[in-house]
């Protein structure tokens, strides 16, 4: 971690003291706010190798993406997680063309060329359900980290069937493990605070933080799934993901790898080829 990036969180950590020591409900109000904001936002600044520029609306903001290779009867979209964006999955969109997939790749909300400075997974969703709408039919995903938990809220919305092929690459299982590593992080130890987060995502959502769970998703979920995740991963833990696995789903083929990683995990080679040839097979 850079040094500005340090201090950066140490600032942040004084402030919740002091706010969380005048109101509980303020402090998970701001922690809400820094939950759902990328901070290091990656924006690319020349154009993708092939790629047209595409564009949408949603919410009020416009939605930045790529579109390669159009138009073929395949396509493929592929998701970023937290604080990415879909530029950091060019090799990805450049091995699908060269087996004849459309491929589209969006920044999601708040994220690299995309407008919004907060968002969501329920928001996440939303952007996937467009993009599917005005963009597709998509049967084929790549999903990494936040755009694995996204993914599988919409999936549950969208007529899906096994012929979908799903890769969940270091997937954000549970959110409530996201939420306990973000209060880590912030030094937010009080249950008070924590309580009153919980009643905001309620609020929000009409749902529990518990809701906002692939692992519960999977129940509805239909398509084909390669799950790849490390042993390793200190962002979304594998520990998450292993109770996925001993649940035992006859539509998931899971591949563990150990010492990726949440990020060196999609850029490694051996990862590329399993997930260009299980969506070759569909």
């Amino acid at each position: 971690m850079k040094l500005s990036q340090r201090l950066a969180i140490s600032y942040i950590q004084t402030k919740f003291k002091l706010i969380s020591a005048f109101s509980k409900r303020k402090a998970a109000e701001k922690a809400f706010e820094i939950f759902g904001t990328p901070f290091m936002k990656s924006v690319r600044k020349t154009p993708l190798k092939n790629a047209e520029v595409i564009h949408f609306h949603l919410n009020g903001k416009k939605m930045n993406g790529y579109r390669w290779n159009h138009p073929q009867p395949r396509k493929a979209l592929i998701l970023h997680g937290f604080g990415s964006a879909a530029h950091k999955f060019e090799d990805y969109a450049l091995l699908l063309i060269e087996k004849g997939f459309e491929v589209l790749a969006f920044d999601a909300p708040a994220h690299g060329n995309s407008e919004g400075n907060t968002t969501n997974a329920i928001e996440y969703s939303e952007m996937i359900k467009e993009v599917m709408q005005k963009f597709g039919p998509v049967k084929n995903f790549i999903a990494h980290s936040f755009g694995g938990i996204s993914l599988s809220l919409a999936l549950e919305q969208v007529t899906h069937d096994s012929k979908t092929r799903v890769v969940f690459i270091a997937p954000a299982t549970e959110t409530t493990s996201a939420i306990d590593g973000a209060f880590k992080m912030l030094k937010l130890n009080h249950d008070k605070v924590r309580q009153e987060f919980e009643k905001i995502i309620f609020e929000y959502s009409g749902k529990k933080t518990a809701w906002f769970s692939i692992r519960r998703a999977m129940q509805n979920i239909k398509a084909s799934v390669l799950w790849i995740h490390d042993e390793e991963d200190d962002i979304t833990p594998w520990k998450d993901a292993e109770k996925v696995k001993a649940d035992n789903h006859s539509n998931i083929k899971f591949v563990v790898t150990k010492g990726l990683g949440h990020r060196k995990i999609y850029h490694d080679a051996d990862v590329k080829n399993k997930v260009i040839q299980f969506l070759e097979k569909g």
